[in-house]
């Protein structure tokens, strides 16, 4: 057994990260400023959207698009069940009802044929995910989308750095929104970007980050806002400081080293786990060219394993190794069980299945090949149906 406790994640900050951080505290601003523009311009640099907007979460950048949107009651959005709930309590928030769509059973994401036959004549937004690092179908979406004048934002909390089978790097065409949380890809302690290519729709997200005040070019280069700068529309308070800024940028110019570590771990793990009865990986995406891996989720059948979820991640913890659960699916918490009339599905089969059986391995870059066949050993020796296999 390891001596010492292997997190399912864990953020790899470097001398460097320590060094941008230390800089920006000692320099005497520490908030929103040149920190933050920087790191926005580089996002912009290399995914080439038009609009990068670096806000305290990924769930505020959510809420600041759905209240750009004006999305309220009466309308609808659809979106998979299979999700972190945040996104479905902002829109419960606004008044709007979820509209879930089942996932695909092996690679946890929604079809363009599952979402368009959910849209109705009340739908405003669709919210599709790219789950896990792995690239949605995304292009038929946009299409029927933009034939019902309905806007979509993409979930793209789990893939910063991924590419679309065509070429198209994640964030570079429409809105979608990045999560900078400390188990992400890459992080800023905590943080979110809003990407876009719609330049008004950027300038709003800009102001209503910062409580509505207008921001000229020549604001966004200074420490500080002009005196006379003026509430435009009534706004938040959801701007990232320039501590957390500087180690997000700092990070993002390892993105791609990050991406390569997690894609060599995640080729080892599927190697080691074939032949482990009832533990199976999820499957590859046809969308997905370059997957970031932000997660290694598999599903434990307790049919084939001879364990089930619960008991499988407290044996393992039990032998120094930590696991998750990404996610349950929103429709299951308590809030949304007791309010099924805020909320609507056609059917959730391959969701339900799942959301008894996912589970996230360890996965970050600072883990060694050895951390590896730590996981796939202590697993071998946790799932009884892996004793009857001669390895």
């Amino acid at each position: 057994m390891r001596s010492e406790f292997l997190p399912f994640a864990k953020p790899s900050i470097s001398e460097e990260d320590v060094a941008a951080v230390s800089e920006t505290l000692r320099s005497g601003w520490i908030t929103t400023g040149a920190g933050c523009a920087a790191f926005e311009d580089a996002i912009c640099e290399r995914i080439g959207c038009h609009t990068a907007v670096a806000v305290t979460s990924g769930t505020a950048a959510m809420h600041l698009a759905l209240h750009a949107l004006g999305i309220g009651p009466g309308d609808e959005v659809v979106t998979p069940s299979m999700t972190w709930v945040s996104t479905i309590n902002l829109i419960s928030m606004t008044g709007a009802t979820p509209v879930f769509v089942d996932v695909d059973r092996d690679t946890l994401m929604v079809s363009p044929a599952a979402i368009e036959a959910a849209v109705t004549d009340r739908t405003r937004a669709i919210i599709p995910v790219d789950f896990a690092g792995a690239a949605v179908d995304i292009a038929p979406m946009r299409s029927f989308a933009r034939d019902r004048n309905i806007t979509v934002i993409e979930d793209a909390a789990h893939a910063i750095g991924t590419v679309r089978t065509g070429g198209e790097e994640i964030g570079s065409c429409g809105t979608a929104i990045f999560s900078l949380h400390p188990i992400k890809t890459i992080t800023s302690g905590e943080g979110g970007v809003l990407v876009t290519d719609d330049a008004e729709f950027g300038d709003r997200i800009q102001r209503l980050r910062f409580h509505g005040l207008g921001v000229d070019a020549w604001q966004r280069g200074q420490q500080g806002r002009s005196p006379q700068a003026e509430v435009l529309e009534p706004g938040f308070k959801y701007n990232l400081p320039d501590m957390n800024a500087v180690l997000g940028h700092s990070q993002f110019k390892r993105l791609d080293s990050f991406i390569e570590r997690r894609g060599a771990l995640a080729m080892k793990y599927r190697e080691l786990l074939a032949t482990v009865p009832g533990i199976t990986p999820l499957g590859e995406a046809d969308s997905t060219a370059k997957h970031s891996w932000h997660l290694f989720i598999v599903r434990i059948d307790e049919s084939d394993a001879g364990i089930d979820r619960a008991a499988f991640m407290d044996a393992l913890k039990a032998k120094n190794i930590g696991t998750g659960i990404h996610f349950r699916a929103a429709h299951g918490h308590q809030w949304y069980r007791e309010h099924t009339d805020r909320w609507r599905a056609a059917d959730l089969t391959n969701t339900n299945w799942n959301d008894a059986r996912i589970c996230s391995l360890p996965l970050f870059p600072d883990m060694t090949d050895a951390d590896v066949h730590d996981v796939v050993s202590a697993i071998r020796e946790v799932v009884p149906a892996a004793a009857e296999v001669t390895t």
